[in-house]
C-alpha cells in the first residue's frame, strides 16, 4: 500500500515542482524584461525622490526610445548624438531636467522639445556643435537653458535666440563668437557684443543698402537703354533725311512729308 502511495505521489509532486518553476520563471522574466529593453549603459534610479534615467557616456548616437514616461530627470550627456529630431521627448510629460551636454549636436529640428513646456525647468546643451539655431526651437519653453561652449555664429539669428530664452545662471559668459558677420566680434562673449551693437539693426541696414544698390543698378540699365534707343532712332532719321535730300524735289517733298508724319 505504501509503495502504491509513493508511486501516486511522485507524479503529483513532480507536477507541483514543475508548475512552481514555471511560475518562478514567468515572474523573473517580467521583472527583467523592462531592464532588458534599455540601451546598454542606461539605467533607471531614484534621486531625491525624483525618478531619474541615466545614459551618461553610453556611446549613444540618437535619443534612446523606451525611456520610462514618468522620468523626471534625464541624463544623455557625454554621448555622440548629432541632432535632435522633432518630438524627440514628446512621451516624457513629467520631465523636469534634461542634460544633453558634451554631445555632437549640430542641428535641432523645430519641435524637438515639443511637450516639455509645462514642466521642464533645466535644459543643458553646453559643449555641443551648435552654430545657429532658430528661436522657434525653444518656443514656449520656460526652462533655463545652458548654451555655452558651442561654436556659435554671432549674427541677428543668435541675438533673437538669446533674447527669446532664459539663460542658466553663470552660463552667458560661455557663449562666445566662433565666427561672426563682423570680423571684430570673433572671440568675444556674445552678450558683450550685443551690448554695444544691435546685429539685427546692422543686418537690416546692410539689406536696405543692398536693395538700394540693386535698384540703382536696374534704374541705370533702363536709362542707358532709353538713351541708346533714342540715339539709334535719331541716327536712323538723319540717314533717312540725307537720303531724301539726294532724291528729285517732288519725290523728296512727298518722302519728307511721310517722314515728318511718321516722326510725329
Amino acid at each position: 500500500v505504501t509503495a502504491a502511495r509513493g508511486v501516486l505521489l511522485c507524479p503529483i509532486t513532480m507536477g507541483l515542482l514543475l508548475q512552481s518553476l514555471f511560475l518562478f520563471l514567468l515572474l523573473l522574466g517580467s521583472c527583467l524584461h523592462p531592464a532588458a529593453a534599455f540601451p546598454k549603459g542606461c539605467y533607471p534610479s531614484e534621486e531625491e525622490g525624483l525618478k531619474t534615467f541615466r545614459c551618461s557616456n553610453a556611446q549613444l548616437t540618437e535619443v534612446p526610445r523606451d525611456i520610462p514616461n514618468d522620468t523626471n530627470k534625464l541624463y544623455l550627456d557625454s554621448n555622440q548624438i548629432p541632432f535632435l529630431p522633432r518630438d524627440a521627448f514628446r512621451d516624457l510629460p513629467l520631465l523636469l531636467e534634461l542634460d544633453l551636454s558634451h554631445n555632437a549636436i549640430a542641428r535641432i529640428e523645430s519641435g524637438a522639445f515639443q511637450g516639455l513646456a509645462e514642466h521642464l525647468h533645466s535644459l543643458d546643451l553646453s559643449s555641443n556643435r551648435l552654430v545657429s539655431v532658430s528661436k522657434d526651437t525653444f518656443s514656449n519653453l520656460k526652462a533655463k537653458v545652458n548654451l555655452s561652449n558651442n561654436p556659435w555664429l554671432c549674427d541677428c539669428r543668435l541675438q533673437e535666440l538669446i533674447r527669446a530664452v532664459e539663460l542658466a545662471a553663470d552660463s552667458s559668459g560661455g557663449i562666445v563668437c566662433e565666427s561672426s558677420t563682423q570680423e571684430e566680434h570673433v572671440g568675444k562673449a556674445f552678450l558683450q557684443v550685443i551690448a554695444d551693437t544691435d546685429l539685427c539693426n546692422v543686418y537690416k541696414k546692410t539689406t536696405d543698402i543692398a536693395m538700394l544698390v540693386t535698384m540703382f543698378g536696374w534704374f541705370a540699365m533702363v536709362i542707358s537703354y532709353l538713351v541708346y534707343y533714342v540715339r539709334q532712332n535719331q541716327e536712323d532719321a538723319r540717314r533717312h533725311l540725307e537720303y531724301l535730300k539726294s532724291l528729285p524735289s517732288k519725290q523728296r517733298r512727298s518722302e519728307e512729308s511721310s517722314t515728318i508724319s511718321t516722326v510725329v
